[in-house]
C-alpha cells in the first residue's frame, strides 16, 4: 500500500498543512510519497523530503503548475494515480478545489474532511456542523481523502527522502489564471496559528473591529479571525472567517470577542484547547463551550485586557 500526499505550498515555502496531511497518511499505514507541483518549487521539494515518514518526494516543476489550478494539478495526479492506493490532501482551499476533480476523473467517491483514521480505509468525519461524527469506509480501489488539518498534529523534520523529478506536463486547461487578491495580515496564518483572536458583529463597525481586535492580537502574537456576521457586515475580509463556511481552527488559545456563538461558528473553533469568550450576554451560546468567560462591555474590557497584557 502506497499513499500519495499532495503538498500545499506557495512555490517557496511548504505549508504546515502538508505535515498534518502526512500525519494522517502515516495513520493509514504504508509507504508515503509527497507530490510537489509548482514552478520554481525546488526548495519546497527539499523541505518535503525532511518530513518524518516520507519515503519519496515527486517534484513536478513546470509553469503549467505555477498557480496550482485544479485543472492541471488534477490531470497530473490522475497520471500518477495508478501506482497508489490512497491519494491524500489537506482540506484547504487548494485541496478542496483539486481533490473532488481527481475523484471524479478516477470515478471514485471522495471521503472529505476526515478528523481521525480508524483503519486503512475507515475514517471519521464531522457531520451536521460538527454535532455528530460519522464513521465511513471507502470501498473504491483508489481512496481519495481530504484531511482536516486542525485535527492532526504535524509530523516533525527528521527524514531524508529521495527527490525525483516528474516530467509529465498537463495539457492546456480551459481556464486561465488572472490574478490573486489575498488579505494581508501581519500576524501568523489563521489556519495554523497557536493563538487566535476573533471578533463578531457586536463590535459594530470595521473601525471598532480594528481598534479592539488588532491591538489584542498583536500583544499575543495571534492570528485574527472573525464570525460570518462580522465578515458579512464588512468588518473583516473573507479570509478571516472562522466557522462551518470559513476556516476550521484548533489553536492552543481561542479568544472570541463579541461573538454570540451560533452553531456554524462553533463548528469552526470548538476543538480549540482553551476557549475564552467576552460578551455582554451571560446566556450567549459561546459560554457553553468556553473554558473562561468574561461578561461585560467589550469596549471597556478588551482595552483593559490589552493594557494588562
Amino acid at each position: 500500500m502506497t499513499i500519495l500526499v499532495l503538498a500545499e505550498h506557495d512555490n517557496a515555502t511548504l505549508a504546515v498543512a502538508t505535515a498534518k496531511a502526512v500525519a494522517a497518511a502515516r495513520a493509514m499505514g504504508g509507504d508515503i510519497h509527497v507530490l510537489v507541483a509548482g514552478a520554481g518549487c525546488g526548495a519546497v521539494g527539499e523541505a518535503a523530503a525532511k518530513l518524518d515518514g516520507v519515503g519519496k518526494v515527486l517534484v513536478a516543476d513546470n509553469d503549467a503548475y505555477e498557480h496550482h489550478l485544479a485543472e492541471t494539478v488534477s490531470e497530473l495526479i490522475v497520471h500518477l494515480a495508478g501506482g497508489y492506493s490512497h491519494i491524500v490532501a489537506a482540506a484547504t482551499t487548494t485541496g478542496k478545489n483539486t481533490m473532488p476533480r481527481v475523484a471524479a476523473l478516477l470515478d471514485v467517491m471522495q471521503v472529505s474532511d476526515i478528523t481521525a483514521v480508524v483503519g486503512p480505509k475507515t475514517f471519521e468525519r464531522p457531520v451536521y456542523a460538527g454535532a455528530a461524527i460519522q464513521t465511513v469506509e471507502a470501498s473504491a480501489e483508489t481512496v481519495v481523502v481530504t484531511v482536516r488539518a486542525s485535527a492532526f498534529d504535524a509530523v516533525g523534520d527528521g527524514g531524508s527522502a529521495p527527490v525525483e523529478a516528474v516530467d509529465f506536463v498537463a495539457g492546456a486547461p480551459k481556464v486561465r489564471f488572472v490574478s490573486r487578491d489575498a488579505a494581508v495580515s501581519a500576524g501568523p496564518e489563521l489556519a495554523n496559528a497557536r493563538i487566535v483572536v476573533s471578533g463578531g458583529r457586536a463590535l459594530g463597525s470595521e473601525d471598532k473591529f480594528n481598534e479592539m481586535i488588532k491591538p489584542l492580537a498583536e500583544k499575543l502574537g495571534a492570528a485574527i479571525g472573525a464570525s460570518r456576521a462580522a465578515v458579512d457586515a464588512g468588518y473583516a475580509p473573507n479570509d478571516w472567517q472562522v466557522g462551518q463556511t470559513g476556516k476550521v481552527v484548533a489553536p492552543d488559545l481561542y479568544i472570541a470577542v463579541g461573538i454570540s456563538g451560533a452553531i456554524q461558528h462553533l463548528a469552526g473553533m470548538k476543538n480549540s484547547k482553551v476557549i475564552v469568550a467576552i460578551d455582554k450576554d451571560p446566556d450567549a451560546p459561546i459560554f457553553a463551550v468556553a473554558d473562561y468567560g468574561l461578561v461585560g462591555d467589550l469596549f471597556a474590557l478588551v482595552p483593559e485586557l490589552t493594557e494588562a497584557l
